[in-house]
Parts: C-alpha cells; sequence; structure tokens
C-alpha cells in the first residue's frame, strides 16, 4: 500500500523548481489524490515531468551514471536546468496508509570531482506526533551516515536519537561501497531496515508506461506474465496470465472493451496447442474473426490500459504519458470514468496522467487536474486547476475543466 501525496523537484530540466500536492517543507498544501491530471500547452514540462519518474526508476534499477545517459538523457549536463549549479533534487512525500504519518524520501544528485554524477545526498525521514518534529531513519551523505533498524525510532536535526516506546530501534553508521546507487536500494534489500525496505518496495511498484503497438503486436513465447512490461510487448503474455488466473475479471474486461468497439459482436480468447493465447475478434457482417496481432493501434492501446485497470495485484503508482495517442477521442471519457471506478479511494493504486486531451480531462475535477505552464524566466511552473480564480464555481455550474482548458481559460493567468 501508498501513495505520493506531493513531489518537489529542482534542478531537473524545465522543472528548475516544482511543487505538486503537499511536501514536508510545503504541509499545508493539499495532497495529490488517486488521480492526478497533468496538462499544458506543448513545451510547458509536461514530458519532462513523466521522465523525473523514470528517472528515479532508473536510478533504482541502474544507478544515477547509468540513469543519466538512458533515454536520450544526455548525461548529466543535459538534465541539469539552464543555468543551474546542482545538484539536481527530488522530495517525494508519500504515506502507507490514513493511521500512519507520511514519509519524506529525498534524493540529491551531483557531479564529482571527475565530472561523474554520484548520490550527494540521500534521507528517509518521518514526523513523529509527540515530538512534533521529523526525525531521519536514513540519511547518508556522500555514501556516508546512518540507518535505523526496526520499524520505529530516528534522529532529529540537532543529533538527538529516539526510539518509540518499547523500541528495539537501534542507529547502525552506514557506508555504501558505491555511491552511485542508492542505499534504498542496498539497505532495503536487508530485513533488518524493515522501513527502508518496505519503501523500496514501494519504488518498485511503479510502473511507467511506454506502450508501443508495434511492439505489442510481436509474437512472445507461451509464458503467462502477471504485469505488463513498460512498451506493452507481452500484451498476449499478460491476457493469458489473466485468463488463467481470474477469468471472471477478464471476461469482465474483455466486455468493458467490446461495449467501447463499434462493430465488434464478440472478443474470445484462444489458446494454441503451444500453450499461448490470443484474441479472437468477431465483427459484424464477416463470419471469420480477426486476431489480436491485427488490432488497430487505438484497440490495442484501450485494451492494455483495460488489462492494466483490472490487474489481480496492482502497481500502486502508474504514470501514463498522453494516452489519447491513437485513441478515438470519445474513448477518452470513458477510460478517466473507469480509473476513477477503478481507484476509489484509499493507498491501493494511484495514477499520474499528461495530456493534451479536454476530452479526457473532462471526467475530473478541478482538484484532479494540474497545470504546467511556462513562466516569465523560462522555467515551469505548476498550480493546481482548483486554485485559478472562480474555477470551482464554474464547476459547480457545470463547465468542465476540459471546456475551460480548451477555450485557454487558464493560460495568462499562471
Amino acid at each position: 500500500m501508498g501513495k505520493i501525496e506531493g513531489i518537489r523537484i529542482q534542478n531537473y530540466g524545465p522543472l528548475k523548481n516544482v511543487i505538486i500536492g503537499r511536501t514536508l517543507s510545503h504541509r499545508n498544501l493539499q495532497p495529490l489524490g488517486n488521480l492526478t491530471a497533468v496538462i499544458g500547452a506543448s513545451g510547458s514540462g509536461k514530458s519532462t515531468l513523466a521522465d523525473v519518474f523514470g528517472f528515479i526508476a532508473d536510478c533504482l534499477e541502474l544507478g544515477v551514471e547509468a540513469a543519466c545517459d538512458m533515454n536520450n538523457r544526455g548525461g548529466f549536463e543535459g538534465i541539469l536546468s539552464r543555468g543551474a549549479d546542482g545538484p539536481i533534487s527530488f522530495e517525494l512525500y508519500y504515506r502507507e496508509s490514513s493511521r500512519l504519518t507520511p514519509i519524506t524520501y529525498e534524493l540529491e544528485i551531483n557531479l564529482d570531482k571527475m565530472g561523474r554524477p554520484y548520490i550527494q545526498l540521500e534521507r528517509l525521514r518521518y514526523r513523529v506526533q509527540k515530538i512534533g518534529r521529523p526525525l531521519s531513519f536514513l540519511h547518508l551523505q556522500n555514501g556516508k551516515g546512518y540507518a535505523f533498524e526496526g520499524k520505529e525510532g530516528g534522529q532529529d536535526e540537532d543529533g538527538n536519537v529516539f526510539g518509540g516506546e518499547n523500541s528495539k530501534a537501534q542507529k547502525k553508521e552506514v557506508e555504501l561501497a558505491d555511491i552511485r546507487k542508492p542505499g534504498v536500494v542496498t539497505l532495503g534489500a536487508m530485513k533488518q531496515y524493515d522501513r527502508i525496505e518496505q519503501f523500496l518496495s514501494f519504488l518498485k511498484s511503479w510502473y511507467l508506461c511506454y506502450f508501443s503497438p508495434d511492439e505489442a503486436r510481436k509474437l512472445q513465447t507461451s509464458a503467462p506474465q502477471p504485469y505488463l512490461d513498460r512498451s506493452g510487448s507481452n500484451i498476449n503474455n499478460v491476457a493469458q496470465y489473466m485468463y488463467r488466473e481470474n477469468k471472471k475479471e477478464f471476461e469482465k474486461v474483455l466486455q468493458l472493451i467490446q461495449s467501447k468497439l463499434p462493430g465488434i459482436e464478440k472478443i474470445e480468447p484462444q489458446k494454441f496447442d503451444n500453450g499461448q493465447m490470443m484474441l479472437r475478434f468477431w465483427e459484424k457482417g464477416f463470419d471469420t474473426p480477426f486476431y489480436s496481432s491485427r488490432m488497430s493501434d487505438g484497440t490495442l492501446k484501450l485494451f492494455a490500459y483495460y488489462l492494466l485497470l483490472h490487474e489481480k495485484n496492482p502497481r500502486r503508482l502508474v504514470f501514463i504519458e498522453e494516452p489519447e495517442n491513437g485513441l478515438y477521442h470519445h474513448y477518452l471519457g470513458d477510460l478517466a470514468e473507469e480509473m476513477k471506478r477503478n481507484l476509489r479511494g484509499g493507498y491501493t493504486k494511484q495514477f499520474f496522467i499528461t495530456t493534451h486531451s479536454p476530452f479526457f480531462v473532462n471526467a475530473l475535477s478541478p482538484d484532479d487536474v494540474w497545470v504546467l505552464a511556462k513562466g516569465p524566466d523560462g522555467y515551469s511552473v505548476a498550480k493546481r486547476a482548483a486554485e485559478y480564480p472562480f474555477v470551482k464555481e464554474l464547476a459547480e455550474e457545470g463547465v468542465s475543466v476540459g471546456d475551460m482548458w480548451y477555450s485557454k481559460y487558464f493560460e495568462g493567468m499562471e
């Protein structure tokens, strides 16, 4: 369980100092909900925001130096905001449940004397209500510092160590062998660091969707898989897994998609002798079906999104960039509504969406939508749609947020 209530980004491309939601340094702000849509003109920083989540995920998997060079990022210098000296830094404000206080994860990346990216600072801390101040249970500077074992305890800014009642928490001095890999990866693999392990599990559960219809059409080996990969190349394997493990939910997905596709009378799975499964589509006016490999780009994407929404054990954070690409615009409002129904409340799953589509945004409330725009200095600024003048009043009168955006209501009001 768990979700992000806010994120602060500094010195990452056009996102020189952007805060979305509530953070430790801005606790008076409203936290993010389970669905956050980010809108804005081309060049406003939406793709960069999506890449922030990808960059953090790549740092965990590959280390910061490789992450800086991946996906045409151009190395540390290519990522760093123009005119900034560094470091590149992130602050994630994360809560595991409504009963627990939030956890703040801070990550700072800079260049060493040899010009190589490394982790300059990494810290996990939480606020203890009785004390009223944040306590760090992981604090590393240049790979050296401390971590607390157990489920409680931490150290404040003055160096005072606190433990919970009947706590067995122990402070341990830590020095990493490789300062290009996050400490949460190394220490989170050890059972004694319960809270770090739990936070790492949350980070590893992220899914960043870079769906490619061409990849999805490729035939894969027969091997049921529970989760879509980033490009969706294993879509038939995931369908096979859901058909085997949760047939009722799979049939529900097929019915939902069938209701969205005009001319399609029936969708059914077919299992081949080698164990692989593909979908057959029965179209009005034709006696023979066609297979999923011949689906249109939009149908494949829609199918992938609905599989994603109905995972048996869902990923806790899903980021989708511009879901409207290749989709008929009438599907987008239905997709947004299905996401809202699927997410409901709680801390099980969270969606981040960047979009250009007013049709998608029309299904959302002003609190769910953030507007990215370029400020006077050329850097991006972010503002919740509900904070613009009269937006809530207009929404209460029946004007949809997407229609306001399409009518250029938000332009010139940053």
